[in-house]
C-alpha cells in the first residue's frame, strides 16, 4: 500500500481517476449551484440521469453538458427511474448515441417506487446485454457479496453496492458486507446511495471502497457548496486511514502511557 494519498488513484475502464469521489447532478436549485458544488467537490466523473436530464434530447431546453463540458468531466450516464431490463438497455444506447459513442454508463434497475431497492434479477439481464454490446457497465447492486461477485464475473467493470436506499441518508447499514464484498472483488467497489454526510463517506471509504457516489446528500444538503467541500475532504480522510491500517478495536482499555519502564 502507498504511504500517503499524492499519487494514489484508482481505475475504471482502462481510465485514472485521482478523485474518489463521483457526484450526480440532480435536485440542485440550478446549473450554476449544480457547478459549484461539483466543483468544490474535486470529482472528475459526473453521473447524469438520462431520462430527466436533458443532454442533447431536447434542443429547446438548457443542456447539462454546457455546464459540465466534457474536456473537464468524464460522464457517466446512469439509467436512473428505470424498472425493467429492456428499459435500461434502450437508455444506454440513447446516451452512447447522444454522446459520440460514449460507452462507460451506470445501470441501475430498481424494483419498485418505495424503497429504490435494485431488481437484481433485471440488473443481470441487462448488464449482460449491455456488456455484449461493448458497453463499460458500472453496476448499482444491494450489498449482497454473492451478486456483487457475479456481476463481477459476468464482466462488469466496477460494482456500486448500496449503503441504504437510494436518497436515505441512513449511511452504511451493513459493514460486514461492504467490507465482505470489498475482500472478494478484483474490480472496483463503489458504494452508491444512502450517504448522508462527510462522516458516511468516511466509513465506506475506510472499509476500502475505492470510491464513493453521490447525489442527494450534496444537493439536498443546506448549503450544498460546502457539503460538497467536506464530502471532498471526508472520501481523501477515509482513504488515508484505510491505507494507514487502523489500529485494534479493544473491549478494554490500554493506557496511551504504559507503566512498564517509568522511572521511580
Amino acid at each position: 500500500m502507498p504511504n500517503d494519498t499524492q499519487n494514489d488513484s484508482f481505475s475504471v475502464a482502462g481510465r485514472n481517476f485521482t478523485s474518489r469521489l463521483l457526484v450526480g447532478t440532480g435536485k440542485y436549485k440550478d446549473m450554476q449551484e449544480t457547478r459549484e458544488a461539483i466543483d468544490a467537490s474535486g470529482a472528475e466523473i459526473v453521473t447524469i440521469a438520462v431520462r430527466r436530464t436533458n443532454i442533447g434530447q431536447d434542443q429547446d431546453q438548457p443542456n447539462i453538458l454546457t455546464v459540465l463540458p466534457p474536456d473537464e468531466y468524464t460522464y457517466l450516464p446512469n439509467t436512473a427511474g428505470c424498472y425493467d431490463a429492456k428499459t435500461a438497455i434502450r437508455t444506454c444506447r440513447l446516451a452512447r448515441e447522444l454522446l459520440d459513442g460514449h460507452n462507460l454508463v451506470k445501470l441501475e434497475v430498481l424494483g419498485d417506487e418505495k424503497t429504490l431497492f435494485p431488481d437484481v434479477v433485471q440488473t443481470l439481464e441487462s448488464a449482460e446485454v449491455l456488456i455484449k454490446d461493448g458497453f463499460d457497465v458500472m453496476v448499482y447492486t444491494n450489498d449482497d457479496p454473492i451478486m456483487a461477485k457475479r456481476l463481477e464475473e459476468l464482466g462488469c467493470v466496477a460494482v456500486m453496492p448500496l449503503a441504504a436506499p437510494i436518497g436515505s441518508g441512513l449511511g452504511v447499514r451493513n459493514r460486514l458486507n461492504i467490507r465482505t464484498i470489498v475482500e472478494n472483488a478484483k474490480v472496483p467497489i463503489l458504494v452508491d446511495a444512502g450517504v448522508g454526510t462527510a462522516s458516511d463517506a468516511a466509513v465506506a471509504m475506510e472499509l476500502g471502497c475505492d470510491g464513493v457516489l453521490m447525489n442527494t446528500a450534496i444537493a439536498a444538503a443546506q448549503n450544498p457548496v460546502l457539503m460538497a467541500s467536506a464530502m471532498n475532504k471526508a472520501i481523501q480522510a477515509g482513504r488515508e486511514a484505510y491505507l494507514a491500517g487502523r489500529m485494534p478495536a479493544k473491549r478494554f482499555a490500554s493506557a496511551s502511557s504504559p507503566m512498564d519502564g517509568l522511572f521511580f
